[in-house]
């Protein structure tokens, strides 16, 4: 069954499955998961250890469309403004106030003056690490650019709001379901969506800071082929510095400066067959897989779930090697369907897959059977081999959840807004404790005397540790996360070297690399992570921090 155009938008009004009993739940494809104990649901305190955990981190006051931890490590979460009782778009989390609390310590009320769900989000690569939305639902917001100065430390009270101004900084084109991407370059990247006003489609991408010369924006023939397929297309920069991007089923190689094709890819296979897709409404969601130095392996993506024409969840995952020539897709299956997945990089280098549902698309009333079970996806194993179950929730994360990474290694899981009287609106916010923190081992911790790193250098860092012998240190990029496309996201293994516990990391050597930006950097111990401490990357060679113009911006400089 091929999706009309008005089952597409952000405001679905009808479901586009059958239920057969009271909870939603497609006979002939709702699935029970057990354990290989035979147990379903939350695995036995024994076993938590190699399966993970979920626990209960606070209510909130918002159901999350982007959720994005800041270099402060506070989180934040931005919503819709139209829902009963909220008017204010936009909140922020401390998670060293939720105890002992009261609860509501933790959050602070901030102020988005437009409607913004289904909108962007980046982090950016000034020297302040400020936040980034742009696009939104309707009207002016569509064209809306919007930032935020993160302020304050755990503890202690942030005191700026979100900026914008219409007069001075605003996209060329509306967009709804757009992404984002920081180039190599340091520019923004802002590519596709549709204009909610009229219905019309944006095949089209433009750059931040606007490029002067009238209307730059360049257009795609391929978003216009599959569109309406296409929304929130994934983004990665190559180690050659050009542009790769998934969308529908297509995938393609841009280049870095013209953003003409370079080479076009196979089509993404799905279950069955080429007959699904992997980005919104379909809504699978992408990796790229760990970069190691030297960096000379070829670089690898990562997509998993999304869902069939016929509005199934896919139950595999497909990489490939974009810069190797004759690439194909490599298939693995997951153990369930998955379709409004997320997907978490890890400090170790795994992936945790979770939310979603087995059946449906995205949208409002879309979906049922919700998938309460996370899988782990460990690359080092070999393919066929590389995934398993971990313990599961008892919430639904349907349409509109969210997960990121926080600077504790834990995944911060949030939200779920299908509009469907048998899955209600989620304000519980849980915490999924990977099974590396769960082993009994001792945590690593490390010092960095200088968080701002160049290229190919090096950088001292006093090391803490149980074992010197298994260290590594990894470096993951500082991301906004939004119907499963976690804008932005990177992780690299760094070269060091340690004389007992003072060691030396040198730095990727190049922003195709690792494009310019915050880190969290990790130290591990075997598996075992320490606390992040954030570092940027690279300064700001697109100098963002002298932009935008107007006098609504506080403007760090470069």
């Amino acid at each position: 069954m091929i999706l009309s155009l008005l089952s597409l938008t952000c405001l679905f009004l009808f479901p586009l499955v059958s239920r057969a009993d009271p909870h939603g739940h497609s006979g002939s494809h709702h699935h029970v998961h057990r354990h290989p104990d035979g147990t379903t649901g939350n695995t036995l305190e024994k076993r938590q250890g190699t399966q993970g955990i979920y626990t209960f981190l606070v209510s909130g006051y918002a159901v999350p469309l982007i959720s994005t931890v800041a270099i402060n490590n506070k989180i934040y979460f931005m919503d819709k403004k139209y829902d009963p009782g909220n008017t204010t778009g936009a909140y922020e989390l401390d998670p060293s106030l939720v105890s002992p609390g009261p609860w509501q310590n933790a959050w602070r009320t901030m102020n988005v003056n437009d409607e913004i769900f289904c909108s962007a989000g980046l982090i950016l690569p000034d020297k302040t690490g400020r936040l980034l939305n742009i696009g939104g639902w309707s009207d002016a917001a569509l064209y809306g650019i919007r930032l935020y100065t993160p302020s304050g430390s755990p503890g202690v009270a942030s005191t700026t709001d979100w900026q914008a101004d219409y007069n001075n900084a605003v996209l060329q084109r509306p967009r709804w379901y757009p992404s984002a991407l920081i180039m190599a370059n340091g520019s923004i990247l802002i590519m596709g969506g549709e204009d909610n006003n009229s219905g019309n489609e944006q095949p089209n991408l433009e750059v931040l800071p606007r490029i002067p010369g009238g209307d730059t924006t360049v257009y795609l023939q391929f978003l216009a082929d599959t569109y309406p397929f296409n929304l929130y297309p994934f983004l990665m920069v190559l180690p050659s510095g050009n542009l790769f991007t998934v969308y529908y089923n297509q995938a393609r190689i841009l280049d870095k400066t013209t953003f003409n094709t370079v080479s076009v890819m196979p089509s993404v296979p799905a279950d069955n067959g080429f007959d699904g897709g992997r980005t919104y409404p379909y809504s699978g969601a992408y990796v790229i897989m760990p970069m190691t130095a030297p960096y000379n392996a070829p670089m690898q993506v990562l997509v998993c779930g999304g869902a069939s024409t016929e509005n199934v969840g896919l139950a595999t995952c497909a990489s490939i090697t974009p810069e190797v020539p004759g690439a194909q897709w490599v298939v693995e299956w997951m153990p369930s369907q998955r379709v409004m997945s997320c997907m978490v990089s890890l400090p170790d280098g795994t992936y945790i897959i979770l939310n979603g549902a087995h059946i449906g698309v995205s949208g409002f009333a879309s979906a049922s059977s919700p998938n309460l079970t996370p899988v782990l996806y460990d690359p080092t194993l070999p393919v066929g081999q590389r995934m398993r179950e971990l313990s599961s929730t008892t919430i639904a994360r349907l349409y509109h959840s969210e997960a990121v990474l926080f600077t504790d290694g834990t995944i911060i899981v949030s939200g779920s807004d299908p509009r469907d009287p048998n899955y209600p609106q989620e304000y519980r916010h849980e915490v999924f404790t990977p099974p590396y923190l769960l082993a009994g081992k001792q945590r690593p911790a490390f010092a960095v005397g200088n968080n701002q790193w160049s290229y190919g250098g090096q950088y001292a860092i006093k090391a803490k540790s149980a074992s010197m012998a298994n260290l590594r240190i990894s470096m993951i990029a500082g991301s906004s996360s939004t119907h499963g496309n976690t804008m932005g996201a990177r992780t690299l293994f760094v070269q060091f070297t340690c004389v007992s516990f003072a060691c030396l990391i040198t730095a990727p050597p190049n922003s195709s690399v690792a494009p310019p930006g915050w880190y969290m950097v990790f130290l591990l111990d075997g598996p075992t992570p320490s606390k992040a401490v954030w570092i940027r990357l690279g300064n700001d060679p697109g100098q963002i921090g002298n932009w935008p113009p107007g006098p609504a911006f506080t403007r760090p400089g470069v």
